[in-house]
């Protein structure tokens, strides 16, 4: 049996409980979050739960090693994350997002194109959940048993 994964919609596969972040988040309160569960990511949600931007491990340790890597890497957007002392100054605004029936195939075209390793999913600007590569890789590897 062949599956369509046109057809499989993101809130099938999604992560629901998602740890997030507020905007007013301290650089060391991410740090110890990073340090306790670990995950990619964490996306910064307004207290309303609006979605406002993600912040990566790439994101952190960029600013962890910022005076440590030669000035010839340091770009305008290095220096201003560097400067940041809350989830708003060093996230990543306008992540890539779905919508809840998004299809499997879309995103994983999505982030391919994108070259991201996750999508926040979201509803009415709302974060209502997070998928993964690995997400879509583990379903597509379950369905094809």
């Amino acid at each position: 049996m062949v599956v369509d994964y046109t057809k499989i919609g993101v809130a099938e596969i999604m992560t629901r409980d998602v740890v997030t972040v507020i905007e007013e988040t301290t650089i060391e309160d991410l740090l110890e979050l990073f340090g306790t569960y670990h995950y990619h990511s964490y996306p910064v949600v307004t207290e309303t739960g609006e979605l406002s931007g993600i912040i990566s491990e790439d994101i952190v340790l960029e600013i962890l090693l910022f005076d440590r890597l030669p000035a010839s890497g340091h770009t305008h957007l290095s220096a201003v994350r560097s400067l940041g002392d809350d989830a708003s100054g060093i996230m990543m605004p306008y992540p890539v997002t779905v919508s809840p029936d998004t299809s499997l195939s879309e995103t994983a075209d999505l982030m391919l194109r994108h070259r991201v390793d996750r999508v926040c999913v979201t509803d009415s600007g709302k974060l209502i959940g997070i998928l993964s590569k690995r997400d879509i890789v583990n379903e597509i590897c379950k369905r094809r048993d």
